[in-house]
């Protein structure tokens, strides 16, 4: 009998591998470590607005609050993008 010819998988380059490896075992990091810069920038723009405020004595009473609620999206974001580098 004669032997079907066997199909020869094309060779990867190792670094494409380890990429595609990677990618497996994380799907979309890179596009969370992108949402996590842009959240945690806005929450930056966000407290120097309220904190401009509360240097101004305007409204103070709503603006402590919400300094305090972008210093913790930002302090989060800095969180979930250090342990997506873990």
């Amino acid at each position: 009998m004669n032997k079907p010819p066997e199909k020869s998988r094309p060779q990867l380059d190792p670094e494409k591998y380890a990429a595609l490896r990677a990618e497996a075992k994380a799907p979309y990091k890179g596009l969370r470590k992108f949402f996590y810069i842009a959240f945690a920038a806005s929450g930056f723009v966000g407290a120097l607005v309220f904190l401009a405020q509360l240097a101004a004595g305007k409204d103070v009473t709503t603006a402590l609050p919400n300094l305090a609620l972008q210093i913790g999206v930002v302090a989060l974001m800095i969180f979930l993008f250090r342990l997506e580098n873990k």
